[in-house]
């Protein structure tokens, strides 16, 4: 039997503090995803739905957006994958009787965790203004007010559309192509917040925002380079393939503040000997200053440049340009501020030369350890310098490897889902739909921000997601979305963003990943794309969780009908009823998407699959403005500490998949039972006179001069690096600038925030 949702909030963090382990997963990671399955699903159910996960003939996991190798385990899923499944096909219903015994302002007063913990929503609720509690609504009363507030906006652009990553590929294209016939770009989107500076070094540097290698080259590398990422917690099936590309050879190079447990060991729960004795993982382990890896990059192009015969100079020759500046600028880097800058020593450096110059076939991977800086951009250009110098983009085993976290992110991106999109995609749109969509550029998440902030938008619409928690500067954030007119949420279950609403506001329910969508068409599935740019059909197989919800396709055409009405001569009734007529659509406007249906089945209707073209990687063409790779030469920048200050990067636990909180142990570093804790170096907190489990406060410090105050974490002792610090966000929003982000790609600078740490008053 499953349990029933706690009914008190057990939050109150009392953190229980153990040592770090030194291996991932294993026998407790398989007894922790059924713990957790088994108690929101129950034992039947908790069977029957893992063995569909990320299967050909099943549903691409809510989680991450790590690809499926071709020969799959019957348990292709890991421990995090699980219980994001298990909270999405969990036996708990939020029903309008909840919201009968809630106001707003006690659910406000809860965790994110509690929250969470309540279950699936089943039907659509409204708060009116001024009201006290949300109340049930029919869908047609729903569009109706949506339709009434985008009528009385002055200008589509005081409306924003913000996107989930979980949204399928259909949704996602119905849903921008809605907003650019009501006539805005205004579509912020999760990348934003993550992956848009490697969306905007890429782009600039190989022509196309995306990775260049595949899984089968992580099997073929020589080298693979994984900087500012933890798997263990956030990609985990990732372990899978470097324990598969250290037994064909390759060496593992890690570079962390952090050391985490999943790049130590692995210990794989699909295999017998991989369960009990586990594969090491880490040939070298760089443990990096917070945000020193621009520095370490460029020094190490400069011992490269520096070392006879070791540049690929006829790839060089044909494919790059812009190579002598760069050169120039990397000739000139520094051994002593590079040392500063990485808190390495010469050894570990000259070390890892010897390993990059053995190497034919070298893989940088990288995560939010390198994107959420100011300097980030600049960073992940300086990765891709280091690739081209040796010719590996576009070499089998080779090439540049963003993971994204949120499973169809990248996705969502390739279907429109953005704010500046190219003039081409708007011309294939307007060719194929007949209308002229808008061309000045829409907000971001930041910007939209201001602008709900200083009243230039008054509509939010958010399909997925837990957007309050999920964007910076928390109070700033929560005050600009009171001060919209209406916020819709299309969500499955209960987040903090349906407690910080506007004047009125909307949660309307929707289908998950793991149920049964069935339309006038009849059954439906629908497509995703994973980090690696493959396309694959997922499909539900479960009872919805309540008669009551509509899948988001559904959603999005009886919106667009309701509010365009007769201006639109789309078929939107044709997209609700069969899904295939979308992917036709898609097929003629997105390039790589030919013969979209056929390509997603295989001759007998049954599920299959495509790879999107990607020209670097298949043709060594890069569609550049100078058509071809870009080196590029940037200052070096790394964050500066003040006497007394520690170097803070927010991060996740292991019971946390983005904003959404399984639970309050974080197992692989050794803390149980709360979240309010920050990581600190021994040696740190003797010299700040912090006892080991005293609590305090965290201040950030900017250029602002405006004092941000995240209270009450107690202090544990931990090995990170020298002058750097971890605590867990959403908690360490509060802490960032709305106007702290990356330069160029406006992305939350939330790895590098400088603070001091104040005896708390709860001490």
């Amino acid at each position: 039997m499953a349990s029933k949702p706690p009914t008190a909030d057990p939050i109150q963090d009392a953190p229980r503090v153990a040592q770090p382990q030194h291996a991932a997963a294993g026998l407790p990671a398989v007894g922790h995803s059924l713990r957790i399955a088994t108690q929101q699903m129950g034992v039947k159910r908790t069977a029957l739905t893992l063995l569909r996960v990320n299967q050909k003939d099943g549903f691409d996991c809510p989680g991450c957006a790590w690809p499926e190798p071709e020969h799959r385990h019957t348990a292709e899923f890991c421990e995090n994958g699980a219980k994001a499944v298990a909270e999405e096909a969990t036996l708990r219903r939020v029903t309008p009787e909840f919201f009968a015994a809630h106001t707003v302002a006690d659910l406000a007063g809860r965790s994110g965790y509690w929250l969470g913990q309540q279950g699936r929503l089943t039907h659509p609720m409204y708060l009116p203004e001024g009201a006290e509690r949300y109340e049930p609504v029919s869908w047609e009363r729903a569009f109706d007010i949506i339709a009434e507030e985008t009528a009385a906006l002055a200008s589509p652009d005081e409306a924003v559309f913000y996107t989930s990553g979980r949204t399928s590929n259909e949704a996602a294209f119905l849903y921008q192509l809605f907003a650019r016939e009501l006539g805005t770009n205004n579509l912020p989107d999760c990348s934003n917040m993550c992956h848009e500076s490697s969306g905007s070094a890429l782009s600039e540097t190989i022509g196309i925002g995306k990775g260049s290698v595949l899984l089968e080259d992580l099997y073929r590398a020589d080298l693979i380079i994984v900087a500012g990422q933890n798997p263990g917690t956030n990609h985990p099936r990732m372990l899978s393939a470097l324990e598969k590309a250290k037994a064909g050879g390759a060496k593992i190079i890690s570079v962390n503040p952090l050391p985490e447990a999943g790049l130590e060991r692995f210990k794989n729960p699909q295999t017998p000997q991989g369960m009990v004795k586990g594969a090491a993982l880490t040939d070298l382990f760089l443990q990096i200053r917070i945000g020193g890896d621009q520095a370490l990059f460029r020094l190490l192009n400069k011992l490269v440049l520096d070392t006879e015969g070791a540049l690929d100079e006829a790839f060089i020759a044909e494919h790059t340009h812009g190579f002598e500046e760069f050169a120039e600028a990397a000739r000139a880097a520094d051994w002593d501020e590079t040392l500063t800058a990485t808190g390495l020593t010469r050894a570990q450096i000259e070390e890892t030369l010897r390993m990059v110059l053995a190497s034919r076939r070298t893989i940088v991977c990288w995560a939010m350890g390198l994107t959420q800086h100011k300097h980030s951009v600049p960073t992940i250009r300086e990765v891709v310098n280091f690739l081209l110098l040796r010719g590996n983009i576009g070499r089998p085993g080779a090439g540049v490897c963003p993971v994204r976290g949120h499973s169809n992110v990248q996705g969502d991106r390739t279907m429109g889902i953005f704010e500046r999109p190219a003039p081409a995609f708007l011309d294939a749109l307007e060719k194929e739909f007949g209308f002229a969509p808008p061309r000045a550029h829409g907000y971001d998440v930041v910007r939209a921000i201001r602008a709900l902030r200083d009243g230039e938008a008054k509509l939010f619409f958010a399909m997925g997601g837990n957007f309050v928690s999920a964007s910076p500067d928390t109070d700033v954030t929560e005050a600009a979305m009171r001060r919209a007119r209406l916020t819709v949420h299309v969500s499955t279950k209960l987040n903090r963003s349906h407690v910080v609403t506007g004047a009125r506001a909307l949660i309307l329910p929707t289908l998950g990943r793991t149920e049964r969508d069935v339309q006038g068409g009849g059954e439906q599935f629908v497509t995703v794309e994973d980090s690696m740019g493959m396309v694959h059909a997922s499909r539900g197989r479960l009872a919805p969780a309540s008669t009551h919800l509509l899948s988001e396709p559904a959603i999005v055409c009886r919106l667009a009908r309701r509010v365009l009405g007769e201006n639109s001569a789309t078929p939107w009734e044709e997209f609700e009823k069969d899904y295939a007529t979308i992917r036709d659509r898609i097929a003629r406007v997105i390039p790589g998407f030919e013969d979209f249906n056929a390509r997603v089945t295989d001759s007998d209707g049954r599920p299959g699959g495509f790879t999107l073209p990607h020209a670097p990687r298949d043709e060594r063409r890069f569609p550049t403005a100078t058509g071809k790779a870009n080196f590029t030469a940037a200052p070096v920048e790394y964050p500066k500490l003040p006497e007394g200050r520690l170097l803070l990067q927010t991060l996740r636990s292991h019971d946390q998949y983005n904003t959404t909180i399984y639970g309050l142990d974080d197992r692989y570093r050794g803390i149980r039972n709360g979240r309010r804790v920050v990581l600190v170096n021994a040696e740190d907190a003797h010299a700040l006179g912090l006892a080991e489990g005293s609590y305090v406060d965290l201040v950030s410090e900017w250029e602002d001069g405006v004092e941000r105050r995240a209270p009450g974490f107690r202090v544990v002792l931990y090995p990170t690096t020298r002058g750097c610090a971890a605590a867990y966000y959403p908690e360490t929003n509060v802490l960032v600038p709305l106007d702290a982000t990356a330069d160029v790609s406006n992305t939350p600078a939330s790895k590098s925030v400088v603070v001091r740490l104040e005896q708390s008053a709860t001490d």
